[in-house]
């Protein structure tokens, strides 16, 4: 069986997605919304499971600590969400943490989900 190019970088996880055409980014609105703006929908925390987290750490610069999770939703449809994680996340307050509790985690195997 092939062996999945190791990726240890954030693009170049990003450009694999891409490649995959996971490009739905679910983002935190300034309402507290978890929203694909791309699939123009509003999640609740069981609508979605974590099937994969990736977690980068800067060698030299903390502001590049970020945590990309890859989702899937109830409708099977796949997409991520980024976090800066520490004193540079975007996500202010408790809700977005909070949130990412909620959501079951499946990790999944990166060959399911990258060759196929």
């Amino acid at each position: 069986m092939k062996q999945p190019n190791e990726m240890n970088t954030l693009s170049q996880v990003m450009e694999k997605l891409r490649q995959r055409g996971i490009t739905n980014e679910i983002t935190l609105s300034e309402n507290n919304e978890m929203r694909s703006e791309e699939h123009n929908k509003t999640y609740n925390p069981e609508d979605l499971t974590i099937i994969k987290t990736y977690r980068f750490e800067g060698m030299s610069d903390p502001a590049d600590n970020v945590v990309l999770y890859l989702i899937e939703d109830s409708d099977a449809k796949l997409g991520f969400i980024l976090d800066a994680y520490g004193a540079y996340s975007n996500n202010k307050g408790t809700y977005f943490d909070d949130f990412l509790k909620q959501i079951v985690v499946q990790d999944r195997d990166e060959q399911e989900l990258f060759n196929s």
